[in-house]
């Protein structure tokens, strides 16, 4: 019987760690979309599940103030400034710009922070690259912007609209901001999960 109840609360803590999951059930909990606490929008589908699975599980409460914020503000009538959400822990950042041509533009990183982007009006192509296929420093690690400026060998281009959302690792690489056709006017927001 003990070791029978053992096995079992063994059992129990491994299938609450994501990292131990199989692919199927992250998957599967992942496209569930309870995560996304109704929150309409398509995440997309260059997102590392396992990973955000991980940081979900480790910061629930963080992720779903994110979402939350998102289902229940009018991100259209929200000021280009900072919200923060719990301090410097998750707080969100509005902008307005006209989106550029890839020579204009720089592959940046983070360490301390996790992005959630979502483009609220106009359109934009992201290019994400893993850390890995870095080649130069161009701008070196600044600790307090948590940003370097980075030149990558390879490159995967997604298309960004108000049908889907991206979150960037502290492993993704990423060009925001890029234009998809012609230069034209984009609103997003940009949430700031603190990684620990």
């Amino acid at each position: 019987m003990v070791l029978i109840s053992f096995f079992g609360l063994m059992g129990s803590k491994s299938s609450s760690d994501p990292s131990t999951w199989s692919k199927k059930k992250i998957d599967s909990w992942f496209a569930k979309n309870e995560w996304e606490v109704g929150w309409p929008v398509t995440a997309d589908v260059s997102i590392n599940k396992r990973e955000f699975a991980v940081s979900y599980f480790k910061n629930k409460e963080r992720w779903e103030k994110a979402f939350n914020f998102l289902k229940n503000t009018d991100l259209s009538k929200l000021e280009l400034k900072r919200y923060d959400i719990d301090g410097d822990n998750l707080f969100a950042t509005v902008s307005e710009y006209t989106s550029k041509n890839e020579d204009a533009a720089k592959f940046e990183a983070h360490r301390k922070y996790i992005d959630l982007q979502y483009v609220i009006s106009g359109k934009e192509v992201m290019n994400i690259a893993p850390l890995t296929s870095i080649e130069e420093v161009i701008t070196p690690y600044d600790d307090k912007k948590d940003i370097e400026f980075v030149t990558v060998s390879k490159v995967v281009n997604y298309k960004a609209s108000p049908s889907n959302f991206f979150i960037f690792f502290p492993t993704d690489v990423h060009r925001p901001g890029l234009k998809d056709g012609a230069n034209a006017q984009v609103r997003k927001i940009v949430i700031k999960v603190k990684v620990e």
